[in-house]
């Protein structure tokens, strides 16, 4: 009986894990985007 009040998966640290790894990919999208939209234009004569 004591052994059910055992919980038998922690989901706080794969949460955390999981949004970390959200923030990054957001991260690396946004600078991304930056690189490709913010580069200098050639005029073409």
């Amino acid at each position: 009986m004591t052994f059910q009040n055992i919980p038998l998966v922690s989901w706080s640290n794969g949460t955390v894990m999981i949004g970390v790894f959200a923030l990054v990919c957001i991260g690396l999208i946004i600078a991304l985007l930056l690189l490709v939209n913010g580069g200098s234009k050639k005029k073409e004569s």
